[in-house]
């Protein structure tokens, strides 16, 4: 199992680095904005993002989907979130997973992201103000994960998924995987995670949207000038992103625990970046979470996060878990989240 092991995170660090040298990533030309589905990078999670999204070393709760599926392996019994984003813009997302221990044949589960833009006016040249028409805006991304423990000290996971997007009355339609892994070291306390996340095909929009009709000579009488076409739109792929972190727990005692991680990122359609974030537990009923996200990155709006959780116990094996978390974007203002989770 050992040597299984091995070769699993030899293979994944060598799929990662040549899927990255096929991105033609340039050093000094960000790609921000070229990808699809850009909604693929929101993180997941009040108690993540209350951390500065650094959470690939420690992936213990149901957003593992997110950040590094291995980490369903650790989770024991059934568990669900719920998540509750306040995104820009007056945007909101929202998230389900639940996860299933299955003993020694590993650990199942889903989850579930969709977003709510609101209905937004149709707009013409003629009519700036609206048509009378509104037209909708979907995100929507379903997953089913897989994660095994091959030794003690050594989880992988797996989170194909399918992507959907539609604006007006057009759509696309695009399939990913997540790849995961999550090694406890020799060095006590400390845990290191990597994954790849949205490794899949590109999105393209088709719909009724991209029928027109066109004249092939309009300076001809007598053509036909209504000839049913349909315009090209492009290829583009989805937001690759490849994630190293490590965590730490200086302090790990019956009443106090302190967890940091470290996560260094390498997404395809920006620059590489570091985050950084800090846990700090008592009783395990209170926990305090700060970060910083987007270290080294330049022209970023995200930086610090701040956030809480409260976890309360009920009738001896239900345990309930509520956490917030706030994160500023500078001249963006700022997001919050809200997360439920319940485990038995």
């Amino acid at each position: 199992m050992k040597n299984i092991a091995l070769k699993i995170l030899s293979a994944l660090v060598l799929i990662s680095t040549m899927t990255f040298c096929q991105t033609d990533f340039v050093s000094n030309v960000s790609k921000k904005g070229t990808t699809a589905a850009p909604f693929l990078s929101i993180s997941e999670g009040a108690r993540a993002t209350a951390m500065g999204s650094a959470f690939v070393g420690i992936a213990d709760d149901q957003s593992a989907f997110f950040w590094n599926p291995a980490g369903l392996a650790k989770l024991e019994g059934v568990g669900i979130m719920i998540d509750h984003t306040n995104w820009l813009a007056g945007i909101a997302y929202n998230f389900l997973a639940a996860s299933y221990n299955l003993g020694g044949m590993g650990t199942v589960g889903f989850s579930f992201t969709a977003s709510d833009y609101g209905d937004m006016k149709v707009t013409t040249v003629d009519a700036p103000e609206g048509t009378g028409q509104v037209f909708t805006v979907s995100d929507i991304a379903f997953s089913l994960g897989y994660a095994l423990n091959l030794t003690d000290n050594f989880a992988i996971g797996f989170n194909p998924k399918i992507i959907y997007q539609s604006i007006w009355e057009t759509s696309a339609v695009g399939f990913a995987m997540d790849l995961g892994v999550l090694y406890r070291t020799p060095f006590d306390g400390i845990m290191l995670g990597m994954s790849i996340s949205n490794f899949g095909t590109k999105m393209h929009l088709q719909g009724n949207s991209t029928l027109v009709t066109y004249d092939p000579d309009p300076s001809t009488l007598g053509n036909n000038g209504k000839i049913a076409a349909n315009l090209s739109t492009d290829y583009w792929s989805l937001p690759l992103n490849f994630r190293v972190g490590l965590a730490y727990s200086p302090i790990s005692t019956e009443k106090h625990k302190l967890t940091i991680d470290v996560d260094a990122l390498h997404p395809s359609d920006n620059y590489e970046s570091i985050n950084v974030g800090a846990e700090y537990v008592f009783d395990d009923l209170i926990a305090i979470r700060g970060g910083y996200k987007s270290l080294f990155l330049q022209d970023s709006e995200e930086s610090f996060a701040l956030g809480f959780g409260l976890k309360q116990i009920f009738l001896g094996n239900i345990a309930i878990h509520v956490d917030y978390a706030y994160q500023n974007f500078g001249r963006l203002n700022n997001i919050q989240k809200f997360s439920l989770g319940i485990a038995f």
